[in-house]
């Protein structure tokens, strides 16, 4: 698995669309600083198929040093959840799947995706 870079991104979408690199590079950014700006106002961006990003406000806690067992006040945090959309988890799973491409074998948003049987993790219950 390899890291790709917004660099490669933005390449790869000026090629595609035949733009500019810079205008591709301003547009990308300016997605970027958009969704960051949503979300240090406590925004919640949802794209369809693709995820929702939302702020999660972690409660204050008392902690504990794992050394000197010490308690260590934790304090009030924000983060950011972001939950996989139905598109980009299918996708995901086709990768983890062993499949080659997963791109190619997307369903497309037309057809109707049936989920797949849940794993059984335990054997059934014998009658003891």
């Amino acid at each position: 698995m390899r890291t790709v870079t917004k660099k490669e991104l933005t390449d790869r979408i000026a090629d595609a669309t035949e733009a500019k690199r810079t205008l591709v590079k301003d547009v990308v950014q300016r997605f970027l600083d958009e969704i960051v700006d949503e979300l240090s106002k406590g925004n919640r961006l949802e794209f369809r198929d693709f995820g929702v990003f939302e702020v999660r406000i972690r409660k204050p806690r008392m902690a504990q040093n794992p050394r000197t067992l010490e308690p260590v006040p934790v304090p009030l945090k924000s983060t950011v959840k972001f939950k996989v959309g139905r598109r980009m988890k299918e996708s995901v799973q086709n990768l983890a799947s062993g499949s080659a491409s997963a791109e190619s074998e997307r369903p497309s948003l037309e057809q109707d995706v049936q989920p797949s049987a849940p794993s059984q993790i335990l054997p059934p219950p014998t009658g003891t």
